[in-house]
């Protein structure tokens, strides 16, 4: 069985955004970009599963501009077998990133399709939900624990009144959440291994898909600021500034 794994090139997790001065978006000049965290945790988990014997092959693929090569290369090295990249400049989309994830799907058979549930970036949550549509296919969304048998796969997941567990006919989607499992580092000897594993680079247009976007975004902003706290005297002080001035209780 095949794994399929979309990873995305984004601004490292721990790096401090910032604002372009005309408000045009996110300043990207010098900043350190890395694997979307959701991702690398999709990677260890089709790791796992090939290392229990359910899975042969991973691909990672990954839709963006030529650096994303790199990510596909940090997927390899964590132990992926080759990579797909579908070089885009610009942002897309999550639709036009299903509609490539879907003619992916359809060449390479995956009985696995298990990625992110949302980039940090944009924080969309919409593109694994979209190719589970356009696929047919059933899904298990915010994965935090992901059991394989035979053409099952059971997907607990993490839901607002707890936990719910779903059975899965494969092919599959499983988006995973942040306690699924705890991503690997890579070792220096399958860095360099990863550098001699295939990457096929392709356009959206191999694929037949116009990536143009469908969205304009008119400005981007930094939240406000928060303002300091106050220390009250009373009960009946913080009740009044409650009700009075953080219009909190009425």
């Amino acid at each position: 069985m095949k794994i399929l794994v979309p990873v995305k090139r984004a601004i490292d997790k721990d790096v401090k955004i910032r604002v372009k001065a005309d408000g045009s978006g996110v300043e990207l000049g010098n900043v350190k970009m890395s694997m979307n965290p959701f991702d690398e945790i999709a990677v260890e988990e089709a790791l796992r599963i090939k290392e229990a014997g359910k899975a042969t092959e991973i691909i990672a693929v990954s839709i963006g501009p030529q650096q994303a090569a790199e990510t596909i290369r940090t997927a390899l090295a964590m132990g992926a077998d080759r990579g797909i990249l579908v070089k885009a400049d610009g942002a897309v989309e999550p639709l036009a990133v299903a509609k490539i994830l879907k003619a992916i799907a359809l060449a390479e058979q995956p009985g696995l399709v298990i990625m992110g549930k949302q980039a940090i970036d944009d924080d969309c949550n919409q593109t694994g939900q979209m190719l589970a549509a356009m696929l047919g296919w059933p899904q298990g969304t915010f994965a935090s624990k992901v059991v394989l048998d035979g053409d099952a796969v059971t997907v607990t997941r993490e839901v607002d009144g707890g936990l719910q567990t779903v059975k899965l006919t494969t092919p599959a989607i499983v988006t995973t959440d942040l306690r699924l499992n705890e991503p690997r580092y890579a070792s220096l000897p399958n860095i360099m291994k990863a550098k001699k594993k295939p990457i096929d680079d392709k356009t959206a247009a191999d694929y037949g898909v116009d990536i143009a976007p469908r969205l304009e975004t008119i400005k981007t902003a930094e939240p406000p600021s928060r303002k300091a706290g106050v220390k009250v005297k009373s009960v009946a002080e913080l009740i009044d500034k409650l009700k009075n001035e953080a219009g909190a209780i009425s």
